[in-house]
Formats: C-alpha cells, structure tokens, sequence
C-alpha cells in the first residue's frame, strides 16, 4: 500500500499518494482531474474568500478543472497560459519557468488573443497548489507583460514554506516530507 498523507479540503476529506522528488524529499500529489467534488467545493471556498476579479489566469494544465469551475460561477471568464505555442496563438508572449514538479525548464505562452483579454482588466491568477512560487511569478510577468492589474493569487494548497507567504490565499496547508 502506498503511504499516503491524509487532508481536509473544504469539506472533503482525501488521502494524497506520496511520490519521491528526490532522494531527500516526497510530495503529496494533488490531482483534480477526476476528483469533481473537491474541484467544485474548493472553488466554492475560494471564491468565497477572493477579492472582486474581471478574468481569472491559471497555468496548464492541472489547475484547468478548478479555473474553469471557479469562473463558472464566479466572473464568467478564464484563460490558460500554455506549455506551448499553438498555431491559433498569434504573436505569443513567453516566460520561463521552472517547478517542483517538473525536472525541466518549461515556458508559458499566451497568444495575443488572450493577452488582450487580460489587457487592464483586475486579474485573479489561480493554481492547485502553490509550492516553490516559480509558476506563480511566471504568471505574474505574463499579467505584467499584458499591462493587467493582479488583485490576488490564490490556490487550493499551500506546500511547504509557501504556507508562511502572505500575498497569497489558500485553503490549506500542504507539507512537504523530508526524508
């Protein structure tokens, strides 16, 4: 059996599986996309907690289920900051980003399109979990580069030392497990 890390989300409670990132750490992963009771019961609380919005900005991929329910009863719109270009996407802006749960650089890009959906509106940028801040901050040079006001960021889980951030609004605590 698989050790596991027992969590209440708004509401609900679920054991994460608890995966290696190294020789020295394991992170529970948290994945919304099969669970829609969690996804639609943490983007209840979250938008219960988060200041007046026009759009909301999530990163691919994990976070899709919860931006897209979070704007589904909340302001209405969403966009998603891609891994790649697509050739819908005309001239793409691109930041650089590196996470703790993935062994490489990445890049996020926005088409112009989306970019002028951002334009001066009061941006909201959501993600499952916020853990080191790298994919928040490459979210936050996209909102820069597309001249759009951030009025918050929030996520459903805090990891690790993310949990002391004070610019951030999360439901819960996620530790990290050394080793």
């Amino acid at each position: 059996m698989a050790d596991t890390y027992k969590i209440n989300i708004a509401g609900v409670d679920r054991e994460l599986v608890k995966y290696p990132v190294s020789d020295k750490l394991d992170i529970a992963a948290f994945i919304l996309f099969d669970d829609v009771e969690i996804t639609e019961k943490s983007a209840q609380a979250l938008l219960d907690i988060c200041p007046q919005h026009d759009i909301v900005l999530t990163a691919e991929a994990k976070s899709i289920p919860l931006c897209y329910e979070f704007a589904r009863i909340g302001c209405r719109r969403y966009v998603v900051a891609r891994k790649g270009t697509k050739v819908y996407m005309s001239d793409p802006v691109s930041v650089s980003v590196n996470s703790i749960t993935t062994d490489y650089d990445q890049k996020l890009y926005l088409g112009k399109e989306d970019a002028d959906k951002l334009k001066g509106k009061r941006v909201l940028i959501l993600d499952d979990v916020i853990s080191t801040g790298e994919s928040l901050e490459a979210l936050e040079k996209l909102c820069k580069a597309c001249d759009a006001q951030i009025v918050g960021k929030a996520c459903v889980l805090a990891e690790g030392d993310a949990a002391d951030r004070d610019d951030i609004i999360f439901l819960e605590k996620l530790p990290l497990f050394f080793k």
